[in-house]
């Protein structure tokens, strides 16, 4: 049965997007089966795999409010074993629509049930908030996978993000654990990034990834060409970083 992995950071560009863009390549290279579910309003996720978001004709908008399953949902891509449910600018109202929805947390959980079976690993790239489509991916999830910038501020985005967690965990999916946190636009010459490393250490020694993602033009520009960074550059230090991760993942969650 396939693992479904949430990848969550309330903050905003701090590489969410770019870890579910790349790290789903990276994974399906690897030779798994993956599907990359886009439940951001934002679509770039869906964009990043070179898919025209006015042109899906079912998207999470509709799995969230309970009309389509993701096998409805699924475009398949032209990168090797990714398929994605993309997003559109509906997904914008899904938080007012599912106010008015009897066991709304459950929704994306009841969509993704079907799917379980035909994936070894579900991502979910979630918005940068914690609402309700952010408490229905944590409830569908088995894993947080948290990417982190080296900045000032994301100890403390951490720990209100590790709150809600428990909280989830707590009402509703008494399963949920941390998959793990990626250091994102990682600049090991700065003084910040070595203090923030370290205070994540004392925390969360066990959960970081070995691997950061450093920052790079190449990874920036990639989305515009709707492509991961493997197929766009593929000896770029993004992609080197992002095989490693998938590595490193692939090795964490290796069965038997």
């Amino acid at each position: 049965m396939g693992k479904i992995i949430s990848i969550v950071n309330q903050k905003g560009g701090v590489g969410k997007t770019t870890t579910a863009v790349n790290l789903a390549s990276a994974i399906g290279i690897a030779g798994k089966k993956v599907l990359l579910v886009d439940a951001d309003p934002q679509g770039n996720t869906t964009s990043g795999y070179g898919i025209n978001k006015k042109e899906a004709r079912i998207t999470c908008y509709d799995l969230l409010i309970g009309k389509a399953t993701a096998k409805q949902a699924v475009i398949e891509t032209e990168f090797k074993n990714v398929s994605v449910v993309p997003s559109s600018i509906d997904l914008a109202a899904a938080e007012v629509d599912l106010i008015e929805i009897e066991n709304r947390q459950d929704q994306l959980k009841m969509a993704l049930a079907t799917s379980r079976e035909e994936y070894d690993y579900i991502f979910i790239d979630c918005p940068p908030s914690l609402g309700l489509i952010t408490i229905n991916a944590l409830n569908a999830s088995d894993t947080v996978l948290v990417p982190i910038q080296c900045e000032y501020f994301a100890l403390e985005g951490l720990s209100q993000l590790m709150a809600t967690v428990r909280q989830v965990k707590r009402l509703y999916n008494p399963t949920l654990e941390i998959e793990g946190i990626v250091l994102t636009m990682y600049d090991g010459r700065l003084n910040l990034t070595q203090q923030v490393v370290g205070e994540i250490k004392k925390y969360f020694a066990d959960k970081l990834y070995k691997t950061p993602i450093p920052r790079g033009v190449r990874l920036s520009e990639a989305p515009s060409y709707g492509m991961p960074i493997h197929y766009y550059d593929k000896r770029s230090k993004g992609a080197s970083a992002y095989t490693d991760m998938a590595k490193e993942f692939l090795k964490k969650n290796r069965r038997g």
